[in-house]
């Protein structure tokens, strides 16, 4: 298995460039909603359940995504899906900056998750497809490029809440990025467009393996570990520190700093480890990291604890996601959709357990949900791995 994988090699031609800046756009819109989630719960005046419904309307949203997408490929083609995800994106964007009203807000999440999910798991297909047995690291890579996008309209966001123009005026950031990229971009795609029509129309009577939906757990538990962090930790931070919701949101910026490095690292290391091995080191590194935010009652600790969190969780979605399409047999598709169903799960089921357990028990007991979700997805790993 370590002779296969350290034969990987990564080739970065310009259709996996395209697939990255698309994945780039799709974290502009999800860290620009996650750091909104505080103060728009400030502004509708609404409790941490109720706003944590935000986060389950995004769940919805993926959900619906992941069962209808094999079909939508098939009939619609690869390439269509992801920039009609990019498009709907931008739709739910402009609902919530022109919403002020929690059906509104709601909406927009929920179209906003969905039709970004069509995006997301299409392109992490074609990643896997195009690059083989450098598929996780090509993954983990693309998601480095994403959060590193993230960590900017973060900070834009930040930038925004305490300037005139107000926060919602971040969030046309993904539509200026996705006409831009269009407008560069547009033309290109993978070569071999057979080799998408193949990955669909594989094997569909074939039953999946129970390492299958044993890694669709763990995918969920990771997945329900990064929201939490997402849509909760600039709360606790501010609860901790004595911050402002905004300025708290400062706090997502440290924990995908430590994202981005961790990705662009991990993807190196899944040239060279199976990927079992780094997701279980990735999970330690969260557990320490959490342990630091959770206990510390200052702002420096509290940015120290989000940037080795984040260091963590960095390959837990890109990883969780290759071994569900190893586990697959051949049929990245359909187990994209599959995907997109568990982490759906997992966005929705996170926060809005934390949330409900923060308004009975605090936020800052309710954040014991964080080891919780890593011991389980450890458990998941180590019965599920393979042995070769």
């Amino acid at each position: 298995m370590t002779t296969t994988v350290a034969a990987a090699r990564l080739t970065r031609d310009r259709p996996t460039w395209l697939i990255y800046l698309q994945l780039a756009t799709f974290a502009t819109y999800l860290y620009a909603l996650s750091a909104a989630l505080p103060t728009l719960r400030a502004e509708l005046g609404v409790s941490q359940a109720v706003a944590g419904l935000h986060g389950t309307a995004m769940a919805v949203g993926a959900i619906v995504t992941g069962l209808a997408l094999p079909a939508l490929t098939r009939r619609f083609g690869r390439r269509t899906i992801t920039w009609a995800g990019l498009v709907g994106m931008n739709a739910g964007m402009l609902t919530v900056a022109l919403g002020h009203a929690l059906p509104f807000t709601l909406s927009g999440y929920l179209l906003a998750s969905g039709s970004a999910s069509m995006a997301l798991y299409v392109s992490m297909a074609v990643l896997s497809d195009h690059h083989g047995l450098a598929g996780p690291a090509a993954i983990s890579e693309s998601n480095a490029v994403g959060v590193s996008a993230g960590i900017a309209a973060s900070y834009v966001f930040s930038l925004a809440a305490g300037s005139a123009l107000g926060w919602r005026s971040a969030l046309y950031i993904p539509i200026v990025a996705t006409a831009v990229l269009a407008l560069t971009m547009g033309r290109v795609w993978v070569p071999d467009p057979q080799q998408a029509a193949v990955a669909v129309s594989g094997p569909a009577k074939a039953p999946y393996g129970w390492r299958f939906h044993v890694a669709g757990a763990v995918l969920l538990c990771c997945v329900a570990l990064e929201f939490t962090f997402n849509l909760w930790a600039a709360e606790l931070l501010a609860q901790r520190t004595g911050l402002t919701a905004a300025a708290a949101a400062t706090g997502l910026s440290a924990m995908l700093m430590g994202m981005a490095v961790g990705r662009f690292g991990g993807a190196r290391l899944a040239l060279r480890l199976p990927s079992s091995t780094v997701l279980l080191g990735a999970l330690a590194v969260t557990l320490a990291g959490w342990a630091i935010f959770w206990t510390g009652t200052s702002v420096p600790l509290g940015y120290v604890g989000l940037a080795l969190s984040g260091l963590g969780i960095s390959v837990h979605f890109p990883l969780a996601l290759a071994r569900i399409i190893d586990a697959s047999g051949g049929r990245p598709d359909r187990a994209s959709g599959a995907a997109s169903i568990w982490a759906g799960v997992g966005s929705g089921a996170g926060p809005f357990v934390l949330g409900a357990l923060g308004d009975g028990f605090g936020t800052h007991a309710a954040f014991l949900l964080v080891p919780a979700l890593i011991g389980l997805a450890v458990g998941g790993i180590i019965s599920s791995r393979s042995r070769t």
